[in-house]
Order: C-alpha cells, then sequence, then structure tokens
C-alpha cells in the first residue's frame, strides 16, 4: 500500500513525463501539457513551501531529464544530467509558488501566471538563460498556436498553464461537491481554447504580401559527433557541391531560379575570409547560382577567438553583410568562468572560444530585409522580436544539429522554428547541416521539410510580410503581464496549509 506521500511523489514525476511527452517529434499530443500542469497542481495544492518545492522538483526531473539526454550524446551523461537538475529548479519553485497560491483567491490565474514567472526566469539566468522547454515549443500542432501572434510565446504558456490549473480546480471543487464553483472553472479552462480563433485574427498580420523563391541547402556531413569540426573540409565540399547541383538543375530549367539561398550554421567552418580555397569555392557556387548565399562561417579573429557568422556572400562582389550571433550556448561555444571549470571539469576545456556579436540580427539578402536566429537563438523572444521590428521581412534558422545525432532536439528546435513564424507574421526559412530543414509559411504550416542525415536542397515560394503582429508590437509586454497575474494573490493572506 502506498503512503500519500509516496503517490503525491509519483503524481509529481507523471506530471514531468506527461509535460515531456507533449513535445516534438510526437505529434497531436499537445493536450498533455495542460494535463501535466493539472497533476503538478493537484499535487501541490495546500502543501507547504517546503513540499511543493519538492514535488515541483520531481516534475522538473521528470520533464527535463527526458527532454534533453541530446546535450550528452557525445560528451557523457554529466553535462545531461547538471543541465536537466540545474533547469528542474524552476519547476521546483513553480511547485512553491502554487502551493502558496492554491487557497488564495482567483489561484488558476496566478498559479498559471506563477508558470510564466518561472520561464521568465529560466530564459535569463544563469549565463543568459535557457528557454528550451517552454510550454509554448510544445503547441506547434495544437490550437494554442493561433494565440502566438497575439500574446507571443509567454501568452501562449500562460494560456496552456491556465487550462491545467483551471482543470485541476474544477477537479477540486467537484471532488468536494462543489458542483457550482466546479462547472465555472471548467468553464475557464476552456478560455484559452475559445479565445484562440479570435486572437488568431486579432492578432495575425493582413494578407501576405508577393512571393520569394528561396532555396534551403543541407549539404550533409561525413559522420557525426564532436570530431564535427575535424571533416570542416569535407563539411564545405558538401555544401558547395549542393549549390552547384542546384545551379544545374535551375539552368536545365527542372527548377526555378532562387532569389536567396540560405546555407546552415557551420556549414563553412573554414574561414573564407582568410582561406583561399574556402573563398575561391564560395565564388564559384554563387557565380553558378547566380543569386547571393547567406553563409554559415566561423571567422577567426585572430586573438585565439571565433565568431559564428551568418555571412552574405554575393556572385559578384564577394562578402559583404553579416550577422554575429548573438546568443552563444554556454559550455559549447563558449566556457563561462573558464579557470574555475576548466579546473573542476577538465573535458569543458573542449568548449569553444567564440565571441557575441551584437546589432539587430537583420541583414539583406538580395534586397529581402532577412532576420538571422541562428541555431540556439531561436529560442530567445527577443533575438527574433528584434530583427522583426527592424524591418525584417523573412525569418531564417541556419541551424548545424551534427553534434546532436539522431535525437528529438532537431524536432524540439523545427517546433521553435514555427511558434515564430506565427508569433511574428513571417516566414521561415530552416537550413540545417543534417536536417530537419524546412520551408514554414506564417501560419505555421511546414510547405515542404527534409529527412536528416541526407543531402537536400529544398525550393520554394515563401510570402514576405511588412506588417507587425500586436506580438512584435508588444514585445516583453504580455510576459510582464501575465507574471504579475501571481501577484494580487500573493498579497492575500493564505489559509492553513498541509504537507
Amino acid at each position: 500500500m502506498w503512503s500519500p506521500r509516496l503517490l503525491r511523489c509519483a503524481a509529481a514525476a507523471l506530471a514531468g513525463l506527461l509535460l515531456y511527452a507533449s513535445f516534438p517529434p510526437r505529434t497531436g499530443w499537445w493536450w498533455l501539457a495542460p494535463a501535466g500542469i493539472a497533476v503538478l497542481t493537484a499535487t501541490v495544492t495546500r502543501r507547504s513551501l517546503r513540499a511543493g518545492f519538492g514535488y515541483g522538483y520531481l516534475a522538473g526531473l521528470g520533464f527535463f531529464l527526458p527532454l534533453l539526454p541530446w546535450v550528452g550524446v557525445y560528451v557523457g551523461a554529466v553535462p545531461w544530467v547538471a543541465l536537466a537538475a540545474v533547469q528542474a529548479l524552476a519547476v521546483g519553485g513553480f511547485g512553491a509558488l502554487a502551493a502558496a497560491l492554491s487557497s488564495r483567491p482567483g489561484a488558476p490565474l496566478s498559479i498559471a501566471g506563477a508558470w510564466v514567472v518561472t520561464e521568465a526566469v529560466r530564459a535569463r539566468v544563469p549565463f543568459g538563460g535557457f528557454p528550451w522547454g517552454r510550454l509554448a515549443f510544445g503547441q506547434a500542432e495544437g490550437p494554442f498556436l493561433s494565440l502566438a501572434s497575439f500574446v507571443g510565446a509567454p501568452g501562449m504558456s500562460f494560456a496552456v498553464a491556465l487550462t491545467g490549473t483551471a482543470a485541476a480546480a474544477a477537479g477540486v471543487f467537484l471532488r468536494v461537491r462543489r458542483r457550482r464553483a466546479g462547472l465555472s472553472m471548467a468553464a475557464l479552462a476552456g478560455v484559452p481554447l475559445a479565445l484562440s480563433p479570435p486572437a488568431a485574427v486579432i492578432g495575425s498580420v493582413a494578407a501576405p504580401g508577393p512571393p520569394v523563391t528561396v532555396a534551403a541547402v543541407q549539404g550533409n556531413v561525413p559522420r557525426t559527433g564532436l570530431d564535427f569540426n575535424a571533416q570542416r573540409r569535407a563539411v564545405l565540399d558538401n555544401h558547395l557541391a549542393a549549390t552547384e547541383r542546384l545551379a544545374a538543375e535551375v539552368a536545365a530549367g527542372r527548377l526555378p531560379r532562387p532569389d536567396l539561398v540560405i546555407w546552415p550554421e557551420n556549414s563553412s567552418d573554414i574561414d573564407p575570409l582568410r582561406n583561399r580555397d574556402a573563398r575561391a569555392g564560395l565564388d564559384r557556387a554563387t557565380a553558378a547560382i547566380g543569386v547571393p548565399v547567406l553563409v554559415g562561417a566561423v571567422l577567426d579573429n585572430g586573438d585565439g577567438t571565433s565568431g559564428n557568422s551568418a555571412l552574405v556572400w554575393d556572385p559578384t562582389t564577394g562578402p559583404g553583410q553579416q550577422h554575429l550571433k548573438r546568443r552563444l550556448v554556454p559550455f559549447g561555444e563558449y566556457l563561462p568562468l573558464r579557470p574555475v571549470i576548466e579546473r573542476l571539469w577538465p573535458a569543458s576545456a573542449r568548449a569553444g572560444n567564440f565571441v557575441a556579436g551584437d546589432g539587430t540580427g537583420r541583414i539583406d539578402l538580395n534586397g529581402v530585409p532577412v532576420a538571422v536566429a541562428t541555431c540556439y537563438e531561436v529560442a530567445f523572444d527577443d533575438a527574433v522580436a528584434e530583427s522583426v521590428r527592424a524591418g525584417a521581412q523573412l525569418i531564417t534558422v541556419p541551424t548545424n544539429n551534427a553534434t546532436f545525432g539522431r535525437t528529438e532536439m532537431t524536432y524540439q528546435q523545427l517546433a521553435m522554428s514555427r511558434v515564430r513564424a506565427v508569433e511574428h507574421g513571417r516566414s521561415v526559412i530552416v537550413a540545417a547541416t543534417t536536417g530537419v530543414s524546412a520551408l514554414i509559411i506564417p501560419d505555421g504550416t511546414v510547405v515542404e521539410h527534409s529527412a536528416m542525415f541526407t543531402a537536400d536542397t529544398l525550393v520554394g515560394k515563401l510570402p514576405l510580410n511588412t506588417e507587425l503582429t500586436w506580438a512584435t508590437r508588444l514585445g516583453a509586454g504580455p510576459e510582464a503581464l501575465f507574471s504579475l497575474a501571481a501577484l494580487p494573490s500573493l498579497l492575500v493572506r493564505r489559509r492553513p496549509h498541509t504537507r
């Protein structure tokens, strides 16, 4: 016979697993996210702060451990488990807040706000934050997606959480035979779903503008793993060859000539500004296709540091504008507190020594204003929004997922790109070294995609847009507003709790 405390521990772990199962590559399971929030909320209701944190932390481990194993594919379990353990602290904090708020008026609204608070904190600290695993990013296949254009990713997370917290409250009231209150909470749980269609109309942009023909080149890599950089010449050659094959198809009339071509992140880890062979290859390939190519290049700064660049290569003038990745991956592209961390964990010396860029993230590619969110950057609200507010009419996500093997990481990232498409009313081009590359229209639909670990080139027409969605205009406003939803209830005296 299980004790009540052990049952609550099992329920908390189950809540985390439900949250995980709502994420890609699984489709049609979006409803498991509000279900997970409901189970966790019910578990911590009327518990102490300490118990709420403990149950929340268990749920966080149940969520992040299965969500993030790709972190340790080639470096072992320590980074994976450590990252999951740190991220689970935020869910522990949510559990404590939910426990504190559960016996106060307006609890479902305030507890949903508490979830937004913990996501906001997690997206900023430590080391610049880690927004992976936000509720919004598991909803690319669900009805909550249409809310993105009005209230952005934070508003989507609030809506998912509110559906769950209200459902939990309904269950509590119905269990104690408070039928009217239970039905009211059940109705509240349905409000976010009911608001999704009108929010899509209010928040979305007008009819899409004229289309542009784009190409996303996926050159593939000879093999996966951390020795990706050791095979950089072969990777560059793969992308040069794929671009020249595309040019041949265009010349033969089998494919339309693209207006712009996107290469993935790290497609040229040989600095083409310093290496003559790399430069000659890019000159040859761009001359063949006859349009500018956005090249993912690693640039040597000459001082022991590097820049992760998305570099415009023009068929006539050569290298031009560039976007230097602004959001770098801690412990991957750079090592925080390097002297201390290297002493504690010698394997961390393998981390890169990249330097972050600045600017808005907007470049012009063959006359088209383009937002560049390189790989990890697509997870950050401000990184994409700033580029669109700077005039970008199209979003590109050049990414290198070769170091994560055949894990769920690439599908999790693709879902983020779909959310960004709706959030900003922009088409999105995802170009990945090993897949999945994709062409996405502003309603979040993937119109073309590649398979993993194949050489492929996607060519298609995508609409441009100049109008800003409400989410783009409001920026961090919805996140602040929904976070404040937790405040009024915190000011009301709490009724006694149990463990």
